[in-house]
């Protein structure tokens, strides 16, 4: 009852680099009231990987406009670059920063066919409780 989870990455067949959906850590509550999460967690969950290597990275906003990579300090553990020995995979990687608006990026080298794979964020300590289910 204390984290909301958010997909950034679909669960896709990749060949490309791509920006995930944003993330806002502001959600609208059930009461009106905003909810602030505090701290943020990337989950990426891999699928089939047949080719090519596919490097997971978080970046940061405090507009939802101007974007850039999360800075190391503010990542708990290692980000992923999955290839074809890493099928049916799960990683995770904290986030303890300021930044209001997150997302994951991929960014994929060396692909013909690719991999499915895809991200989300769980957000966590919202300032609200109960937290809201819309």
């Amino acid at each position: 009852n204390h984290v909301r989870a958010k997909a950034t990455l679909a669960i896709a067949a990749r060949t490309a680099t791509a920006n995930g959906t944003t993330v806002d850590r502001a959600l609208s509550g059930a009461s009106g009231t905003n909810e602030w999460f505090s701290t943020a967690m990337l989950v990426v969950h891999t699928g089939a990987i047949t080719d090519g290597t596919h490097a997971i990275t978080v970046e940061v906003s405090d507009n939802g406009t101007d974007w850039a990579a999360a800075p190391a300090a503010h990542i708990q553990g290692s980000l992923p670059s999955v290839g074809s020995s890493n099928d049916d995979a799960l990683y995770e990687v904290g986030y303890i920063g300021p930044s209001r608006y997150l997302r994951a990026v991929t960014t994929v080298a060396g692909a013909t066919t690719g991999g499915v794979y895809g991200a989300t964020i769980l957000l966590g300590f919202p300032s609200v409780l109960p937290i809201s289910r819309t």
